[in-house]
């Protein structure tokens, strides 16, 4: 908060030392740790020196052309270290005497973020602006498909470190868990993987296939199916369901029994 301040504040003041025909757009918000990258546009001020006030778009290796200094390499660095860069050159270079450079953020395009597995466009996305949640990115990426999971992994970095994450989705848009609606940097990577599935077979009316939702039972994945046929008996029914040393175990569930992974139910038919 005390870095956006400071921005805000600096462009404020630089406004008052600058040509009146330099347009100063309005600076996006941005994270605390962001950093630059290609592509990115940015507004760079030096107060009280308006000749060196530039528009700029950080090229693909990292670099701006900046009058009396010719290229500098910022990509990869935060608005406060390029600005520290920049004064440095230009001080050093004998320039400004004591110069106070301010760069603005205008538009982020740079810093990109991969959404994949489970989603209706998956691919990477830019962050077009520097405060892109999690639920923003996903519905970039059109949404979990109807065989995507219910929870999302995401892993960067933060602060150098590495970083990972169980995101739950349902709880993002009900607003259950705003906390997991985390600010998003370059490099992140959404992962939606495929939902559990359970399969159902026999004297079903639609056997096959389908996603088990949270707390199904035997009687709710019986419906998913479409219930028995009328050969079928929702009293004879079969499990079959591997335990913890992969071996497959048959059982006559009870309608209530809640299914699990890869769950297979077998409908019988009637003895009548």
């Amino acid at each position: 908060m005390k870095y956006l301040i400071r921005h805000t504040l600096m462009a404020f003041c630089f406004c008052a030392g600058v040509a009146a025909d330099a347009q100063i757009s309005a600076p996006v918000v941005i994270a605390q740790d962001y950093r630059l990258g290609a592509g990115d546009s940015i507004g760079v001020q030096v107060f009280q020196n308006p000749d060196l006030a530039v528009e700029a778009r950080v090229s693909e290796s990292g670099i701006i052309s900046y009058p009396l200094i010719g290229n500098v390499q910022i990509g990869g660095l935060s608005l406060a270290d390029a600005e520290k860069k920049i004064a440095d050159a230009l001080l050093s270079g004998g320039f400004v005497r004591s110069p106070q450079v301010n760069i603005i953020l205008k538009q982020v395009r740079g810093n990109q973020v991969a959404v994949l597995g489970q989603v209706n466009r998956p691919g990477r996305f830019p962050l077009e602006t520097g405060n892109t949640r999690v639920s923003d990115m996903l519905a970039t990426a059109g949404g979990v498909t109807p065989t995507g999971d219910d929870v999302l992994i995401l892993t960067g970095h933060r602060q150098g470190q590495a970083f990972r994450r169980v995101i739950d989705i349902p709880g993002l848009f009900l607003n259950q868990k705003p906390e997991d609606d985390i600010v998003l940097a370059g490099g992140d990577t959404l992962y939606v993987s495929k939902a559990p599935m359970f399969y159902i077979y026999g004297e079903a009316q639609r056997p096959g296939p389908y996603r088990i939702e949270r707390g199904m039972t035997v009687m709710q994945a019986l419906a998913q199916g479409g219930g028995p046929t009328a050969r079928g008996s929702q009293n004879r029914l079969k499990l079959h369901r591997r335990d913890a040393a992969g071996q497959v175990i048959e059982t006559d569930p009870r309608l209530t029994d809640v299914v699990r992974p890869e769950d297979v139910i077998y409908v019988r038919e009637s003895i009548f």
